[in-house]
């Protein structure tokens, strides 16, 4: 029964979006990498959502939840906060630009050093950092959920090519390969159009699934005796796991809402690639607006699939042993019936997926319109330009798969995606800041200034002793962050103020679709806003 489930789910979203999407232009740029700018607001929020609801959230977060419990929500409701600004702020300007990539707008507001820069930073981080933990953690959530071991057979050491290797590994490698090519071949098959549906598609089945674990679970609590008693026992049980303000043991500590996990849920929603792509692809301001603000609402229930399960969790667990990126997938098996475990592990795999195929869309586009394009041909085709981004995306994708099973071993690999992701999303984000709200600052200030946050970052991580000297200053790596980001803002506008650009920059208009901003955006935001802080102050202690 979890067999048939889990293929007649998986057929059934990717036959759909085949009979919805195979008359889509995917032979020019913005037909392949932008959907051809026609993306409508629920489409959009579908994407972003599901882009973002991949394995190192359900099963990373739920782990950190284990670990922690509820006050790591901050990184579900303060992206609301994030998602807001990018749909006022940002969004505005990215789609008057006319961009496909980030860095092309570093290029437009700076110069071409500052893009090539930044071009490079995205696709390293991508291929050694984002893909192989999304595949990694999907690895891990679907062994433990499936109980790949038992199903497959393989529960002792087996020799592959000479070398012993535990069940476990050799479990690990295997899915992580399978998940790969799936993705691979979505990715080579489809444009951004088609993997935006697919993820609508998948993310209604996520958002259906991620509530009946609470459901299934919640019941288990209360051995069979209702959700409402289950949710009951929980509290009464567990009242310090059930506070939003995270302590000073925390891996989010309240004080750093406002330092290093405010500046990295504003890079991750309104500066990063992988994600702004989907807005990129908007048929107007309106409907990108509208599609990023309802992106914003389904998060404030994030915390409901993403952080309560990993509670529960440790309620049920916690004298097991069982590692904290373990705790998700070990809750779905125990608690979810044979015959939907199927059906949630199809929906599973189409989040890995789907934040697979985001950033292999990604690559692409950085890789051909920022190296390509500017690099390696530049009097090449539309068309070879996207076939050289398919080409590229294959051994982009081989890479990852070579890299994930080799994070296995990391005490929480939410944790690990965090760190690893400051050391771009800090100096990136500072830049992009700083490009469009002063018109002064030249070219130079933010090449320089990009350079010293890629290096100041992993000093402070990869050097003992610089290590402990900012550890000496700085109670948490959050506040480390939020000063190098001031840090780097500083540097850049007294750079500006001394050696200001000859003509203030201005950006121009580059774009087609219609740029009247939904008039309910105002509104609309103000409510969100009201909502994260009632939800912080219905869980504080």
């Amino acid at each position: 029964m979890t067999l048939i489930s889990f293929l007649a789910f998986t057929f059934f979203a990717a036959y759909l979006t085949f009979l919805i999407t195979r008359r889509d232009e995917k032979s020019t740029s913005d037909g392949f990498f932008l959907g051809g700018r026609s993306l409508t607001f629920p489409i959009i929020a579908g994407s972003l959502l599901l882009t973002n609801l991949s394995t190192e959230q359900m099963v990373g977060l739920n782990g950190a939840a284990f670990k922690d419990g509820l006050s790591v929500m901050a990184w579900e409701v303060v992206a609301v906060i994030a998602l807001v600004l990018m749909a006022l702020f940002f969004l505005p300007r990215f789609l008057r630009s006319g961009i496909t990539t980030v860095p092309q707008f570093l290029e437009n507001r700076f110069d071409k050093r500052t893009q090539s820069l930044a071009n490079m930073v995205f696709l390293l981080a991508y291929a050694f950092v984002l893909l192989p933990i999304i595949l990694y953690s999907g690895a891990v959530g679907l062994s433990q959920m499936l109980d790949l071991q038992a199903l497959t057979g393989i529960e002792e050491p087996v020799n592959v090519v000479g070398f012993s290797m535990e069940a476990d590994t050799v479990i690990l490698w295997g899915t992580v390969i399978l998940i790969g090519s799936m993705g691979l071949i979505y990715s080579r098959l489809g444009s951004l159009r088609t993997l935006a549906v697919l993820d609508t598609i998948n993310g209604i089945g996520l958002l259906v699934g991620g509530f009946m674990i609470v459901w299934f679970a919640l019941n288990a609590v209360s051995n069979g005796g209702g959700v409402l008693e289950g949710w009951r026992q929980l509290k009464d049980l567990n009242p310090e796991r059930l506070n939003s303000i995270g302590s000073s043991e925390s891996s989010v500590p309240f004080s750093t809402l406002f330092t290093g996990v405010a500046l990295l849920n504003l890079f991750y929603w309104c500066t990063n690639q992988q994600i702004i792509q989907r807005t990129f692809g908007a048929s107007s301001l309106s409907e990108g607006q509208k599609g990023v603000l309802l992106t914003a609402l389904l998060k404030l229930l994030g915390p409901i699939y993403l952080v309560i399960p990993g509670i529960i969790a440790f309620h049920l667990f916690a004298g097991d042993g069982i590692g904290n990126d373990q705790a998700y997938g070990v809750l779905v098996r125990e608690v979810l019936p044979e015959h939907l475990t199927g059906f949630f592990a199809a929906v599973m795999v189409g989040a890995i997926l789907s934040s697979f195929n985001a950033a292999l869309n990604s690559t692409s586009a950085l890789f051909s319109i920022g190296l390509y394009q500017h690099v390696i041909n530049p009097d090449g085709s539309e068309k070879k330009m996207v076939h050289a981004a398919k080409f590229f995306v294959v051994f982009i994708a081989i890479a990852s798969m070579i890299v994930a099973p080799l994070l296995k071993g990391q005490e929480s690999i939410f944790a690990y995606l965090q760190d690893m992701n400051a050391i771009y999303f800090i100096p990136i984000f500072a830049v992009v800041v700083v490009g469009m709200l002063n018109r002064s600052v030249p070219s130079s200030a933010a090449f320089w200034g990009l350079l010293v946050g890629l290096i100041l970052i992993p000093i402070k991580y990869f050097n003992s002793s610089a290590g402990a000297f900012f550890d000496g200053l700085f109670t948490y790596n959050f506040h480390f962050l939020g000063f190098v980001f001031v840090l780097l803002v500083v540097l850049m506008l007294l750079w500006g103020a001394v050696s200001p650009r000859a003509t203030a920059w201005k950006l121009e208009n580059n774009t087609s679709i219609d740029l009247t901003p939904w008039k309910h955006a105002k509104l609309a935001s103000f409510a969100l806003v009201i909502m994260v802080i009632a939800i912080y102050l219905s869980f504080a202690a």
